[in-house]
C-alpha cells in the first residue's frame, strides 16, 4: 500500500474526527489483511459476533481519543 491517504489528524469538527477514527480502524484491517477476498469471507463471521463488534468499537474509540487530542478537543 504505497498510497498516502493520511495526511493529517486535524479535522474541523468532532464528527469529522469520528469519521476519521472509523477510517483509521478500517485501514488498519486492510493493512493487516490485504486480501479483499479473505476480508469478505470473514465479514459475515465477525459481523455476528458481539465480542468482535465490541472490540472494533474499542479500536474506533482509541483512534477517536488520539484524533481529539490532536485537535485540542476542538476548543
Amino acid at each position: 500500500m504505497a498510497d498516502t491517504w493520511l495526511t493529517t489528524l486535524i479535522t474541523a469538527t468532532p464528527q469529522e474526527g469520528f469519521e476519521l477514527a472509523i477510517k483509521l480502524a478500517r485501514m488498519g484491517v486492510k493493512y493487516t489483511q490485504p486480501s479483499a477476498e479473505v476480508r469478505d469471507k470473514l465479514r459475515p463471521i465477525y459481523g455476528e459476533d458481539a465480542n468482535a463488534l465490541i472490540a472494533s468499537s474499542q479500536v474506533v474509540a482509541t483512534n477517536f481519543q488520539t484524533i481529539a487530542a490532536a485537535n485540542s478537543y476542538w476548543k
